[in-house]
């Protein structure tokens, strides 16, 4: 059986984050409604091996927090493997986390790993007993038996700490990547980040069992609107759910199974129970994805 354990459904900065004082985060701080650590989805067909796909910041509590990511002996951990699909720093900054010698294999593009070599604190994380595996684009590999990975492109940017003078939000390449999860004759996606839905993302999705899509803001300009932020969803790099060229509409008639939302921004207001949004969302057939939620096929 496929297992899918949300272990953080936030963006970057989690629900709440730590310096804002927006709606949705005060109310997560009063408990009305439920907190959110940063995105990562770990994964098995046996409830036994677990692979995690991105390393959130908040991976030490994420484990802490599901028993089945427990130790299972005196220093054994079921984690077997971590796939990275971008170098975004809630996605890549958990692995410091996971420097104790612990062996896992680290999976992620070439031009991740490279990114992640630039870096002399990741260091700390020993290449002696956590292997670097690159993963080409669109060929399969084997991240446990019988489940497999395949990394593919979808639109987006490079990481916030790499930006130039010049940003390009529309990048086809290996800096930002969706994954195709093949287990139990089963098509599960993993896309925690997307500027948009192509038509050949589109025509790859169709007719797939189950998809976790990037769930980052309600609206384009939702973060100018509230006066968080300065920047659009796209100039950040990320579809926004509603309107005409949002996600919900580009994957309204693909035939998916189930679809989820995850890597949500703290000011989306699909975050609470009671919003309209939120309930148009689940109307057009998306789950909002939680902390501890687990799916199965």
């Amino acid at each position: 059986m496929f297992k899918a354990l949300i272990l953080g459904a936030a963006a970057g900065g989690g629900l709440p984050q730590w310096n804002c004082g927006c709606d949705n985060c005060n109310l997560a701080r009063a408990g009305k409604i439920p907190s959110s650590t940063q995105s990562s989805l770990a994964i098995s067909i046996d409830g036994e091996r677990w692979v995690v796909l991105n390393a959130s910041p908040d991976i030490r509590s994420q484990i802490a927090d599901n028993p089945a990511l427990h130790p299972t002996g005196l220093r054994k951990s079921p984690i077997a493997a971590v796939l990275l699909t971008n170098g975004d720093i809630d996605h890549v900054a958990g692995l410091l986390s996971l420097r104790e010698q612990q062996p896992f294999a680290l999976h992620a593009t070439g031009e991740i790993h490279d990114v992640l070599a630039a870096n002399p604190l990741l260091n700390a994380v020993d290449p002696a007993r956590v292997p670097r595996v690159t993963i080409a684009l669109d060929k399969e590999t084997t991240l446990l038996p019988g489940l497999t990975a395949t990394l593919f492109s979808v639109p987006g940017k490079v990481p916030l700490y790499m930006e130039g003078a010049e940003v390009k939000t529309d990048l086809e390449g290996e800096q930002t990547t969706g994954v195709h999860i093949h287990a139990e004759g089963r098509d599960i996606y993993y896309i925690p980040g997307c500027a948009a839905v192509t038509k050949r993302l589109a025509d790859r999705l169709k007719g797939a069992d189950m998809v976790f899509f990037d769930g980052t803001l309600w609206r384009d300009e939702e973060m100018l609107e509230m006066g968080l932020s300065q920047k659009t969803g796209k100039r950040m790099g990320h579809i926004s759910m509603s309107g005409p060229e949002g996600s919900i509409a580009a994957l309204r008639d693909l035939g998916i199974g189930r679809k989820v939302f995850v890597h949500m921004n703290n000011s989306n207001p699909v975050f609470r129970p009671d919003a309209a949004e939120r309930a148009e969302a689940e109307a057009a057939g998306w789950t909002i994805g939680q902390d501890g939620m687990e799916l199965t096929l």
